[in-house]
Parts: structure tokens; sequence; C-alpha cells
């Protein structure tokens, strides 16, 4: 009975860790909806839209090259750094958008604050999708680099480091962010209305 229950644990845990390993699912027009309403310059609109279009362009590279990974060769299954670095690419684009969709309807940011937040956030994907090119020269056998496998798996382990390093960071701007919304709401005694848009801090996906 105790090898059953240690066996169903076990389960259990790679189960949790599969589903949480799944590529993200982004929706990016609804953000570029709301932006739409709540924008009503046209410079800061287009700049913010673009700023979509690009993390939507990095994330479909990221999925395009984790797809090639998996279908062509083992070296996704072998290399769990190269899995878990494109899979972060994933991770912070659903951080972006799921979060700043919700800053968008929070009426504590004023337009140029949004502006601002969506460029930060514009930075941190070009850096990661960066990282994904570094990544596909290193790992693909035409770069042209004469490289022993030690010297490519080294490579390998910085970039998957920085990649953390961008998706921490990534979800740290967005934690900083709506605390601002948090701070703002408080002094209005409206807390209950920010908790309800982003979650408790039990709960929040952020």
């Amino acid at each position: 009975m105790k090898r059953i229950f240690i066996i169903a644990c076990i389960a259990l845990i790679g189960f949790s860790f599969q589903s949480k390993a799944q590529w993200a699912v982004i929706d990016p027009s609804n953000l570029v909806q709301n932006i739409q309403q709540v924008v009503k310059s046209s410079s800061t609109l287009t700049n913010m839209v673009k700023n979509v279009q690009e993390t939507v362009k990095i994330y479909e590279q990221g999925k395009e090259y984790y797809d090639k990974l998996k279908s062509v060769n083992n070296l996704i299954k072998d290399a769990r750094k190269v899995k878990l670095t494109i899979e972060m690419i994933s991770e912070i684009s659903d951080i972006y958008i799921t979060g700043f969709n919700k800053m968008v309807a929070d009426p504590n940011f004023t337009v140029d604050e949004l502006a601002a937040i969506s460029l930060g956030y514009a930075r941190l994907m070009e850096e990661g999708g960066a990282l994904v090119t570094e990544l596909k020269n290193i790992v693909t056998s035409s770069n042209g680099l004469s490289m022993t496998d030690k010297e490519r798996m080294e490579v390998i382990d910085q970039i998957y480091n920085r990649m953390l390093g961008y998706r921490n960071l990534t979800r740290y701007y967005t934690q900083k962010s709506i605390s601002v919304s948090f701070i703002r709401a408080k002094a209005k005694a409206d807390t209950d209305r920010v908790l309800a848009l982003y979650g408790s801090p039990s709960v929040r996906y952020w």
C-alpha cells in the first residue's frame, strides 16, 4: 500500500510538471482591441500595437523552432535546458499579454504610463527573442562554429541562465507595475475592485 501511494505521488508530480511545461496559448487580439478603446492618440496607439505584434512575432518564431526541434531530432529531449529556454519565451509572452491586458482595463494607470509599461515589456521580449536566435545558432550544426559538445553545453547553460533572468525580470516588472495600482486603489479605498481584476495574493497568476 505504501509503495502504491509513493508511485501515485510521483505520477501526480510528473503530471503537474508536464501540465505547467505546455506551450502557453496567447490571445493578443483581445489586448489590441482593449488598447484601441483606451488609447486615443494615434502615435501612442501605433507604438503599443506594434509592441504587441512584435511579441506575437517572437512568440511564433520561438514556437516554430520548438516544434522543429521536437519533430526533427532528439535534442529537445536530451538537452533539457534547450527545451526550458525556449519554453520561457512562451511564459514571458503569456505574462506580458495577460498582465498588460488587465493593466489596460485598470483606470489607475494613465495612457502615458501604459505606453511606458508597454515599451518595457517590448524591450524584455526583444532581449528574449535575441537569446532564442543565439540558441538556434549554437544548436544548429550548420552554424559554422567549431565547438565541442562540452563547449556547446556551456554556452547553452549561459543562454538558459540569461533567459531565466529575463523571465524573472518580466514577472518582477509585472508585480511592481500592478503594485502601483494597489497603492493607488488603497488611497481611494478601492482595493476590492483591483483584487477582483488581478486576483488575490494567494491565487494571482503573476
